[in-house]
């Protein structure tokens, strides 16, 4: 028997899905930078390459959040601008009060995520589709996931050869999610 959200989210996920803020102060996105940050001094430029990098696969960060969050972070004096480089690129490490946020937002407990897939929603009116329409929409969305699939397992080949054991692990997870896709796409219904 299916129940409503409100019945079965507590009270502190309700405060999350409305948009306030954890207890850190950080939200997903802002603790992303300062975990990358960790590694060394970065551009809002080479922290979108790292992001993809090494959180792309399951984590998805615009530009415009990369480059909304930095100043924030500033103001709360998490990152320090650094000297401005070549085409006025601006570089950013993290404080010691940075890494006290990061540490704080990593022992939070993990905000429920939702899942979003298009092509899952287009099959939710598959009924108002015609079967060769949802059919093209498979098509395209098992070459993604295969291309995903196969891109996704050489990364973690060269990052556990790399020993960047938790980043591969991670990359699992992307790994798992695009076999579940693919398994779904099989018996997904045309008619």
């Amino acid at each position: 028997m299916w129940t409503r959200n409100s019945d079965i989210v507590d009270a502190s996920v309700k405060s999350w899905h409305r948009g306030l803020m954890p207890e850190s102060g950080v939200n997903a996105t802002a603790a992303a930078l300062l975990g990358l940050l960790h590694d060394g001094p970065m551009t809002g430029g080479q922290l979108m390459a790292e992001a993809e990098r090494r959180l792309g696969a399951y984590w998805s960060m615009t530009r415009s959040q990369v480059y909304r969050e930095l100043p924030a972070l500033a103001d709360l004096g998490y990152v320090r601008m650094g000297k401005p480089g070549p085409r006025s690129s601006q570089p950013y490490s993290i404080t010691p009060a940075g890494r006290r946020a990061f540490a704080r937002w990593l022992n939070e407990e993990p905000a429920r995520e939702a899942v979003r897939n298009p092509v899952v929603l287009r099959a939710a009116f598959g009924k108002l589709q015609t079967p060769s329409t949802l059919q093209s929409a498979y098509k395209e969305a098992e070459d993604y996931h295969n291309q995903a699939l196969a891109d996704i397992r050489d990364a973690v080949k060269t990052m556990r050869k790399d020993g960047e054991t938790f980043t591969a692990a991670a990359q699992e997870f992307a790994i798992g999610y695009h076999k579940a896709v693919l398994a779904w796409l099989k018996n997904a219904p045309t008619k």
